[in-house]
């Protein structure tokens, strides 16, 4: 109880804003229900859910200073397997092709939300095992990382929304996946859409998390 005490005292903020946005999120969902009698966009609270869980790893060790070095290796393995699922509702806007047109700006609605509600977790997560990290490694080699930490996300993003492959494969599907990851990167002119949407993908991730970051930073100098 003192751990979920002590979390939600340190990112009230974080879970507030969460917490509206996904509220806000859920209720135009189901007015979509209502008024559709189709319930093909309730994907995105599973998607949500799985976003939220590099969240949840992050805080969890940045409030648990007495982990060991192996747990906090493992912990973050299991953080990175999860990471690419919150920006990967970005990409559930193709979803949009399949839309009414008279529906259009409110499918474009929900899932912006859900999308801009990932994203948060997913900058603040990111932000969080950047400073746990720091306190074990050098910051140089932290900062330098930082750029191929989200060509990585960029590359799972690619895996789940054009593959069709899952976080929880890489146990029931561990040679498929890497048989594939393989063959993307020894075949680049083959893969060119996959290191492309990589390398474009990633690179919009770092950008956004750079001028949060810089921004937020500057805020807090300010005050």
């Amino acid at each position: 109880m003192k751990i979920i005490s002590h979390f939600i005292k340190k990112e009230n903020q974080t879970i507030l804003s969460v917490f509206m946005l996904t509220s806000l999120s859920v209720l135009l969902l189901v007015l979509r229900i209502k008024l559709t009698d189709s319930n093909y966009y309730l994907f995105l609270i599973w998607n949500l859910f799985l976003a939220g869980i590099p969240y949840i790893i992050s805080s969890y060790l940045t409030i648990n200073n007495k982990l060991s070095p192996t747990t906090i290796v493992l912990f973050s393995c299991i953080w990175l397997l999860f990471l690419p699922n919150a920006p990967y509702i970005i990409t559930d806007l193709f979803h949009l092709k399949y839309t009414s047109q008279h529906l259009l700006w409110l499918d474009t609605l929900i899932i912006l939300l859900f999308a801009i509600t990932g994203l948060i977790l997913f900058f603040k997560s990111v932000w969080t095992m950047e400073i746990i990290f720091k306190t074990y490694i050098q910051k140089r080699m932290v900062t330098f990382s930082l750029p191929f930490l989200f060509l990585l996300v960029g590359f799972g993003v690619y895996l789940g929304r054009f593959l069709r492959f899952n976080s929880w494969e890489i146990i029931n599907k561990p040679w498929t996946i890497i048989e594939t990851i393989v063959f993307i990167i020894l075949s680049p002119s083959i893969n060119k859409n996959a290191w492309l949407f990589t390398i474009v993908f990633g690179l919009f991730l770092y950008v956004c998390y750079y001028a949060i970051k810089t921004n937020s930073l500057t805020n807090k100098k300010a005050s």
